[in-house]
């Protein structure tokens, strides 16, 4: 297992979409900076200002880009063939799909904190003594809010892989984890009440703030979920999308 692991970590670092999007996911560093700039000038013409914090406000930028790291991991060798000569080398696709989900979930998550974290603190560094409400808290009290977004944002890779693999298509796998995070998010909103605060307490990027035991916005109203139970729930995402792929990468 750890020699297939090593094989799909190569291939995996070896194409060049895997850096691009992680460069496009490093824009969160420069775009967050760009914010707090922004609002750090308001803020010395009013004396406060409440913000929203860098790291949240572009945490979907981060997370459609990584995702897409998981999407290509199995598109792109179904799509040239590839997947055949992997086959070939490791007979088992249990194990084939089980290493690069284990290394897709690794890397994706490890970016995540990464970015994140350089984004929070250069943010901080911008912000110095000004009141932009972001920049009240210690890094202690903050750290479960960046653990759990890098969290979706592994999950969410996850996700990519299982609908890629499902799907075959790259095109597809995108299109699925776009909708996945935005449009039915988007959708439960119009739903009627209470159903909308229901059904948008279980919606992905909704449950980043209920694992740090924080509201969410005013029109979803507080977090129905505690925060155990809205980690469970962003795990089984990837839970329920990995077997399902695997079964389809099986019957292939």
């Amino acid at each position: 297992m750890r020699a297939v692991v090593s094989s799909e970590w190569l291939k995996l670092r070896s194409v060049t979409s895997t850096y691009r999007a992680v460069g496009v996911a490093a824009l969160m560093v420069v775009l967050g900076a760009v914010w707090t700039l922004y609002v750090g000038g308001l803020a010395d013409e009013r004396g406060s200002i409440r913000a929203a914090a860098p790291e949240e406000g572009f945490l979907p930028l981060l997370q459609t880009s990584l995702a897409l790291i998981g999407v290509l991991a199995i598109t792109s060798e179904q799509a040239t063939g590839m997947v055949r000569s992997s086959l070939v080398v490791v007979p088992r696709r249990g194990v084939l799909f089980a290493a690069k989900a284990a290394v897709v979930g690794a890397v994706t998550f490890a970016g995540a904190v990464a970015i994140l974290l350089i984004t929070y603190v250069t943010s901080r560094l911008i912000a110095g003594d000004r009141l932009l409400g972001f920049n009240q808290s210690s890094l202690a009290a903050d750290l479960p809010t960046l653990l759990a977004s890098g969290l979706s944002v592994a999950v969410l890779a996850l996700v990519g892989l299982g609908l890629g693999c499902a799907t075959r298509s790259t095109a597809a796998g995108i299109v699925s984890v776009v909708s996945l995070l935005f449009v039915l998010p988007g959708i439960a909103n119009y739903l009627p009440a209470p159903w909308n605060t229901r059904v948008a307490t279980f919606m992905l990027p909704n449950l980043v703030p209920q694992i740090a035991d924080e509201r969410l916005s005013r029109r979803l109203g507080d977090g129905l979920l505690p925060p155990w139970v809205a980690l469970a729930v962003l795990i089984s995402y990837a839970a329920v999308a990995l077997p399902v792929a695997l079964y389809l990468f099986k019957k292939t």
